[in-house]
């Protein structure tokens, strides 16, 4: 018979080949065998007759598993099968305590690979298979390539977070800018001689000529200093945004000096690509010009233009979108001004669409929240005039008084407050998104934050990103 103690399945055939409860035949002598076994062994018939095994056997499929250790060398049966990979019968393991559910074993416990976050575990890592831990986030943005939303979320968090320092520098430059354009417009743009020859159709050329180049002139003066104080809020965001990735606040002072010495750059930067951005335009126009020059007939001459207008403005946008991370690079890593246009060209190489739509929508969400700030304010500017609303969209020579350009100058101010930190945050994080994305940037930066231990187990790139 099988006479291993433990692990041996009843039904089993016995080590002799007879069938159990068989006895031996009358002709046939038993052999002798061993010694009888204690009465109180398992699996024995203290009586000597007949099988070893109970005739009271239970149903077959309810036998249980044996509470006590396996037999050295034996491996256990495995566990039935679970919900789920990571998942568990309620309890806490599959045998209750002792079986396999116990301390130590597939059912939970330390070092087991039991409930999902269980110490030691599969579930450590965030209900069974789940994948590995998040990325590390010591600011406003985890240290890991990025979403789309991850992007525009991180410049409202900045700008929520350090709202002193943001508001700050907003609220400062939009504030200078709008009172030099206010004045600007109260004492040329609002000359009523120039804007009363160009709505008079019986106006001479000479007239027509020197009106518009007056209005062109003062037009440039008020788009040069927004664009002055555009670079300076952009210069001094993006210090206030690279540390907030880092989880590190600044001041307006510290901003200013860390800036300072790149703000001619900057402002060479932005001058450098208006001027390709005109030239490409012109080049674009530049058959047209010829032709009417020749005196070509008119039909020709505008189709030219438009078409050429048109090619010249599709490479403007491409050239603007590839060198959009160029004012970054050089606030940030010290560059001239042709290497952070070069650097711009290698971060947005292979991912033109990507940087293009991130853009384009937070330009739109930009200039909505910007919207909600000026047009009422241009409205009640209207009314407090003496204009209302009908003479507010009939007025086409811009004379509207001090009191319009005041009014509508707060809500100007209040757009360019709100609307400032996001341009210049969006720029900044998608700056250091590429960078991550092809130069793992996340890892100098977890040094910098002084994250222990990074760079083990951190995710990929985000899916859908």
């Amino acid at each position: 018979m099988n006479d291993t103690p433990g692990w041996a399945s009843p039904g089993s055939a016995p080590s002799d080949g007879r069938e159990p409860g068989a006895s031996a035949p009358a002709d046939r002598p038993v052999p002798a065998g061993p010694a009888e076994p204690p009465a109180d062994q398992p699996g024995t018939d203290p009586q000597g007759t007949g099988s070893q095994w109970s005739k009271e056997q239970p149903p077959p499929g309810q036998w249980s598993a044996p509470t006590g250790a396996p037999a050295p060398g034996q491996a256990p049966p495995p566990p039935p099968p679970g919900p789920g990979w990571g998942g568990q019968p309620p309890g806490g393991g599959y045998g209750g305590p002792g079986g396999y559910g116990g301390p130590g074993g597939y059912g939970g416990g330390p070092g087991g690979y039991g409930p999902p976050g269980g110490p030691g575990g599969y579930g450590a890592w965030g209900g069974g298979w789940g994948g590995p831990p998040p990325a590390a986030k010591p600011g406003v943005i985890p240290l890991r390539p990025l979403g789309v939303g991850e992007i525009l979320d991180g410049a409202v968090s900045t700008m929520r977070t350090y709202w002193r320092t943001v508001l700050g520098i907003s609220l400062t430059v939009a504030v200078i800018t709008e009172v030099a354009v206010i004045l600007l417009q109260g004492l040329v743009l609002n000359d009523t001689e120039t804007t009363d020859a160009l709505n008079d159709p019986s106006a001479s050329l000479t007239e027509i000529s020197r009106a518009a180049g007056e209005v062109a002139l003062s037009s440039g003066a008020v788009l040069l200093i927004t664009l002055v104080g555009t670079i300076i809020a952009t210069a001094l965001l993006t210090t206030v945004t690279s540390r907030a990735v880092l989880g590190k606040s600044v001041t307006i002072a510290e901003a200013w000096r860390d800036a300072r010495p790149q703000v001619l750059k900057l402002c060479g930067l932005i001058l450098l690509t208006g001027l390709i951005a005109v030239g490409v335009l012109l080049v674009g126009a530049l058959p047209g010009i010829v032709v009417a020059i020749a005196g070509g007939p008119g039909g020709a001459i505008a189709a030219l233009l438009i078409l050429g207008i048109l090619a010249g403005a599709v490479v403007t946008v491409w050239l603007m979108v590839r060198f959009s991370l160029a004012s970054p690079a050089l606030m940030l890593e010290k560059q001239s001004i042709t290497k952070s246009l070069g650097r711009s060209t290698k971060l947005v190489r292979g991912s033109w669409w990507r940087v293009f739509g991130i853009q384009f929508l937070a330009s739109i969400i930009a200039n909505i929240v910007s919207s909600l700030a000026v047009v009422p304010f241009t409205l009640i500017g209207a009314y407090a005039g003496g204009h209302g609303l009908t003479g507010f969209l009939e007025n086409t020579n811009d004379n509207y008084g001090w009191t319009f350009l005041v009014i509508s100058g707060i809500g100007s101010v209040i757009g360019s407050m709100l609307t400032f930190p996001i341009n210049a945050g969006v720029t900044v994080l998608l700056y250091i998104d590429q960078r991550i994305r092809r130069e793992a940037l996340d890892l100098e930066l977890a040094r910098a934050a002084g994250v222990e231990n990074y760079g083990a187990g951190t995710p990929g790139t985000v899916p859908g990103s």
